[in-house]
């Protein structure tokens, strides 16, 4: 009899990875929960947030069009490794706001992805508006 979970019996390991699966699956159920309710348009595209161990990233997407208008990640411009990762997301928060000025982008809505807000995605948040962005 399988019931979806793999053989019985259970091991630590099969524990432990049934936990790492449930996190990522629930944080892509609440990023799509709070996708149903945003929508970038023309007039106030989307700011969507990608965070990995190492880097963040940020981009700003036009969905009536699926287009990415204006992208920054710590990668760009000696911003990894200078500082806590804190501080380097807001670092990516104002380069993206300097991005979005030069493409005339001043309005958007905020997607956290599913995201915590607290730590690096409220720095890059709180960059964004610092760099002129309004959420």
């Amino acid at each position: 009899m399988d019931l979806g979970f793999g053989t019985f019996p259970y091991t630590k390991v099969r524990k432990f990875e049934k936990m790492k699966l449930s996190k990522e699956r629930s944080r892509t159920r609440i990023h799509f929960r709070i996708r149903k309710k945003i929508k970038g348009v023309a007039s106030s595209p989307r700011l969507s947030v990608f965070r990995s161990n190492k880097v963040i990233y940020a981009q700003i997407i036009d969905d009536t069009i699926s287009h990415t208008l204006v992208a920054a990640d710590s990668r760009e411009n000696g911003i990894l490794g200078v500082g806590t990762k804190v501080e380097q997301s807001f670092k990516v928060g104002q380069l993206l706001a300097e991005k979005a000025k030069e493409a005339n982008i001043s309005k958007v809505v905020f997607d956290r992805s599913g995201y915590l807000y607290h730590g690096r995605i409220k720095s890059l948040a709180d960059g964004a508006r610092e760099g002129g962005l309004q959420f």
